[in-house]
């Protein structure tokens, strides 16, 4: 009887040793799957010329909604930006709309700029006709969790940390095209989903959420990637639209774009010189 036991309990230890195995392999396609997925996106962007780019400057138009419904007819604005974690944003007077790209080592005088935004490192400035202030701690807060969520920090950073883990999640339909849906999580906890057109590879969409530390409700933040041209080897979506719990937000249109203009660090650096919550004064 002691003999029928121990068979039966090697027989059921090999059996989920094969399960295992089985389970172990299967995760191992997957894996295998969304890799092979993301070095097809990666491909389509540019190959080496978009992993390596080091700055991209812009110029369009952008607008933003609220419960759908557009709040203005278009604001023109200029961005510069530094891979990883520098960038200015610059939302411009009509006559000074096409400084940007033709002008990269001078700053616009003041009375030909509205407002100058600032992110250097996780410090967050905003320029006006009155000085310089710190950014609020609610709209650093978003602008941080949107970078540390985006397409190219997840393609060009993300992929490459260990600890990474690559699920593959099947075709799917996005952005009304027939897509592969990836998921990349990294060791940190967070994920982001990527949908990939499967006829070209480009990223289409990108949606991840986060949970609010004030009221506890979890958040979906998505972005729509269109109109993609080429430019200097990197295939960039021209028109980009983002959406926060299923109702759109913000959309932008770039009219030019340039990537590796050798931007100076000095247009990103910034020092406060007020505090718009104090009182000024008499």
């Amino acid at each position: 009887m002691k003999s029928i036991a121990v068979f039966i309990f090697i027989s059921f230890l090999a059996l989920g040793q094969l399960t295992f195995a089985q389970q172990s392999s299967s995760d191992q396609d997957n894996a295998a799957k969304a890799k092979a997925i993301l070095d097809q996106a990666i491909e389509a962007l540019g190959g080496q010329a978009y992993l390596n780019y080091q700055d991209r400057s812009e110029e369009g138009r952008f607008y933003t909604f609220f419960h759908g419904d557009a709040n203005s007819v278009g604001t023109p604005y200029g961005l510069r930006i530094k891979f990883p974690d520098k960038d200015r944003l610059e939302i411009l007077k009509m006559r000074s709309y096409h400084f940007l790209l033709f002008d990269v080592g001078n700053v616009p005088d003041k009375d030909k700029q509205d407002i100058v935004v600032i992110h250097n490192g996780d410090n967050g400035y905003e320029i006006t006709y009155k000085g310089t202030a710190a950014e609020s701690a609610d709209d650093k807060a978003a602008f941080l969790r949107r970078r540390q969520h985006s397409l190219d920090w997840v393609l060009r950073k993300w992929i490459h940390e260990p600890g990474v883990a690559l699920f593959y999640e099947g075709k799917t339909v996005a952005a009304q095209k027939e897509a592969e849906q990836v998921t990349v999580m990294n060791a940190r906890n967070q994920a982001v989903t990527l949908y990939f057109d499967s006829n070209t590879h480009l990223p289409i969409k990108k949606s991840y959420s986060w949970r609010d530390p004030k009221d506890k409700e979890r958040n979906v933040e998505e972005e729509i990637y269109d109109s993609y041209r080429q430019t200097q080897g990197i295939m960039a979506p021209f028109s980009v639209t983002r959406f926060y719990n299923g109702d759109m937000t913000y959309q932008r249109f770039i009219t030019t774009i340039a990537f590796n203009k050798s931007l100076p660090d000095t247009l990103f650096e910034a020092n406060v010189t007020y505090n718009p919550l104090q009182v000024p004064r008499r």
